[in-house]
């Protein structure tokens, strides 16, 4: 399993985070395309550039929006008040873009926690919160950015490490506040996340990178073997490097460990558990299925699973919360022992046709027709898709060890 540590040596920001997502391989390109299908009225551009950090090199990210200029270790303080955006127009913004649907669900699952943090913070319920700072448009680069870069880079879980908690005050919208930032430290209390004292009379530890590991990450160091790395540089400097390191490999655990999500619902239309099960499997879900359960007092319904990736599990519990008529989920870990896979085909007298091997310490053992393709072939020819499905099949044998 392809996993992530973030060593947040120096804090975490959302322009650290994705600057070393870019640092460890993510393209310019790719993320540039990505962001233009959120359809921002606001003009921007991404400045990438290699920057010294004491005596380390970093990859420093800036976002550049024509009129609007801040200072400092995080821009997403300083911007201008007419800025600010719901947390409604955000969710609008995103659902409404071309981003596909892990991406979208990673960054509204990002963006919830700080409306919710936001909420308790000054006493609102969450859907009526307007962000000010977090609603600029490099902070919305910042979040969704970082849904593109981990889908991208195809990791499956992320980790992180302590975060180092600076003192003294920020200026914010709402004036001057005490440091760390209130939403900040509600982020990281629900998270539960291990802090360690620093000297730094700074912002380390911003909302927006708070909300990233508070969604997606896991803090505690995992066994990996490293395959590679980048470094993002911060914006201050500080009397140390300013720096966050990505650390990107594979799990060294024996079995991958994934998350089972489950609903029970009794209230809901049937005919919508289709499209719900669709967007499940579009936005990462390794499997879903539908189970008939009895329920208090008697009544019939229907128990909704999920199998997936530890890192999917925010995005596909908010897509349930908001897709279904349930008001909770459960999530429990599991562990998911899988024998390798990989798609070859075969040649038959209806052409050539897709088979899925199954593999097994270097062992072909299965070979199984692909549906969908025996479907389309038979269609095509006027043919019986069980005669195509059964030449398929026959075909697969001989690749058997």
């Amino acid at each position: 399993m392809k996993i992530a540590y973030v060593d947040c040596f120096s804090g975490i920001s959302g322009d650290m985070f994705l600057a070393a997502l870019l640092d460890a391989g993510l393209p310019l390109e790719t993320l540039r395309a990505e962001l233009d299908k959120l359809g921002l009225p606001e003009v921007f551009s991404l400045e990438v550039s290699e920057t010294r950090k004491g005596s380390l090199r970093a990859c420093l990210l800036h976002v550049d929006v024509p009129h609007l200029h801040s200072e400092g270790h995080q821009a997403e303080h300083d911007h201008d008040h007419a800025h600010q955006r719901s947390w409604k127009e955000i969710r609008t913004l995103i659902q409404a873009s071309r981003l596909s649907e892990t991406v979208q669900q990673t960054s509204l699952a990002i963006f919830s926690r700080l409306a919710v943090a936001e909420g308790r913070v000054h006493g609102v319920p969450a859907e009526e919160v307007h962000f000010h700072e977090v609603g600029a448009v490099d902070s919305i680069v910042d979040i969704v950015g970082a849904a593109v870069g981990l889908h991208a880079l195809d990791i499956q879980r992320l980790y992180a490490s302590a975060l180092p908690m600076g003192s003294g005050s920020v200026q914010s919208q709402h004036g001057l506040l005490p440091l760390p930032a209130p939403a900040t430290l509600e982020l990281l209390t629900e998270a539960h996340a291990p802090t360690v004292p620093s000297t730094a009379q700074t912002e380390l530890v911003t909302p927006t990178g708070a909300a990233i590991l508070a969604a997606l990450a896991t803090f505690e160091q995992p066994a990996m073997t490293v395959s590679g790395r980048g470094v993002g540089a911060g914006q201050r400097d500080l009397p140390w490097p300013n720096i966050l390191r990505l650390m990107i490999g594979e799990s060294e655990d024996e079995g991958s460990r994934h998350v089972a999500l489950e609903t029970n619902i009794d209230d809901m239309n049937p005919q919508l558990f289709a499209p719900v099960m669709e967007r499940l499997f579009a936005a990462g879900a390794l499997d879903v299925y539908l189970t008939p359960i009895y329920m208090k007092k008697n009544r019939p319904g229907t128990l909704l699973g999920v199998i997936a990736r530890q890192l999917d599990e925010p995005a596909l519990a908010h897509l349930l919360l908001a897709e279904t008529t349930t008001l909770g989920v459960r999530v429990h870990a599991v562990t998911r022992y899988e024998a390798g896979r990989e798609t070859c085909t075969v040649d038959t007298e209806y052409g050539p046709l897709k088979v899925k091997l199954k593999l097994l310490d270097g062992k072909v053992l299965q070979a199984s027709p692909e549906y969908e393709d025996c479907l389309r072939v038979a269609q095509m020819q006027g043919v019986s898709p069980a005669r195509v499905l059964a030449a398929a099949a026959a075909a697969g044998q001989a690749l058997l060890t």
